[in-house]
């Protein structure tokens, strides 16, 4: 069973940095991609970063460029967000996601950044 624990949300002031980390354990193997997606109330959840496992190719959503940082440590199957310059809107639901052959996601962090 493959499991997937995010840490590190929380309220926050504008202006403000978290790190958030997630965790896959379990049965997983030959991970391609990891990475974040978030999901604001009433809104789709959306790309917010994304890496490679090989060759660490990095994809990061406009709305996050220059502010968040994506990084893993492949050993030990971790892979964390760092939250630079946080805004009102980026408060949503944050999603740790894992791909081998299929996808994984884990349960979700509350991030709130009050204005």
């Amino acid at each position: 069973q493959v499991q997937l624990v995010e840490s590190g949300g929380g309220l926050v002031q504008a202006g403000g940095s978290l790190r958030l980390s997630c965790a896959a354990s379990g049965r997983i193997f030959n991970i391609n991609v990891m990475g974040w997606y978030r999901q604001a109330p009433g809104k789709q959840r959306e790309l917010v970063a994304t890496l490679t496992t090989s060759g660490g190719s990095i994809n990061y959503s406009d709305s996050v460029k220059g502010r968040f940082t994506i990084s893993s440590d492949n050993a030990k199957n971790m892979v964390y967000l760092q939250m630079n310059s946080l805004k009102p809107e980026d408060t949503a639901v944050y999603y740790c996601n894992v791909q081998t052959w299929r996808w994984y996601w884990g349960q979700g962090t509350q991030v709130t950044v009050s204005s």
